[in-house]
């Protein structure tokens, strides 16, 4: 390489690391006009349970029924529901608030698969989001408890998320439950069994961060009865 084409080469580079830095800097303003939109269509949302779970659950599969059924009995308490905005558990979590006459709120993403926000959501209550840390602090921020299906790592994701910031005490704490013991149990025994006893990387008192349930009758029982001990108030 002459002399000649490393000065070009170099000058390309410091070039692209200039525009990068640029860029990140830019990016700011995107990243607050996120927060700023999600806030102003959930600061008055009311009480509201986040349902999750994968997006590719199909609607005659049961874990979709019990998810439907799960939404709709917490409308019945007096809970709003909010998801992920999108297909398969999402889409009954908010085919469930709607049936119930609940309000509906989704949080979508825009992704290359799996983005298209579900029909369920009430018309004032759908954000759509790039950014999946953004998403996330809506969720920990405007729910009083968690209802978790089983689904794939951004289900994952989103649950051990919220059981940190709990543990950590870096949001108020509500009530994360699991719904199918057949499905999570496996997991639950593996983070006792080795986080816990074998290599203590957890404290005792951080399994009774979540419950793992079979019914949606269960699930919402748990959320009802922790709000007649601590009252309901935003997580931050």
């Amino acid at each position: 390489m002459t002399e000649e084409e490393k000065r070009l080469r170099d000058s390309l580079e410091q070039r692209t690391w200039s525009e990068t830095k640029s860029n990140d800097s830019w990016s700011i303003f995107k990243i607050m006009g996120e927060f700023v939109n999600g806030y102003d269509h959930f600061a008055q949302i009311g009480p509201c349970v986040s349902i999750f779970g994968s997006a590719r659950t199909k609607p005659e599969n049961h874990y979709y029924k019990m998810a439907t059924e799960t939404a709709y009995l917490l409308t019945q308490e007096g809970f709003g529901v909010i998801t992920g905005g999108g297909p398969g558990i999402m889409e009954a979590g908010n085919k469930g608030a709607s049936a119930g006459h609940g309000t509906s709120a989704g949080c979508n993403i825009k992704l290359e698969f799996e983005q298209d926000a579900n029909k369920y959501i009430d018309e004032d209550k759908l954000v759509t989001f790039d950014y999946f840390f953004v998403r996330k602090v809506m969720f920990m921020k405007y729910s009083q408890g968690f209802i978790v299906f089983p689904g794939g790592f951004g289900t994952f994701d989103e649950l051990f998320e919220a059981i940190t910031l709990i543990q950590t005490k870096k949001i108020a704490k509500f009530p994360i439950v699991l719904l199918d013991k057949a499905y999570w149990s496996k997991l639950f025994e593996w983070i006792k069994e080795v986080m816990l006893e074998k290599e203590h990387n957890i404290s005792e008192k951080d399994l009774e961060l979540y419950h793992i349930v079979d019914t949606p009758e269960e699930a919402v029982k748990i959320i009802k009865e922790f709000y007649r001990d601590y009252k309901l108030k935003p997580n931050f």
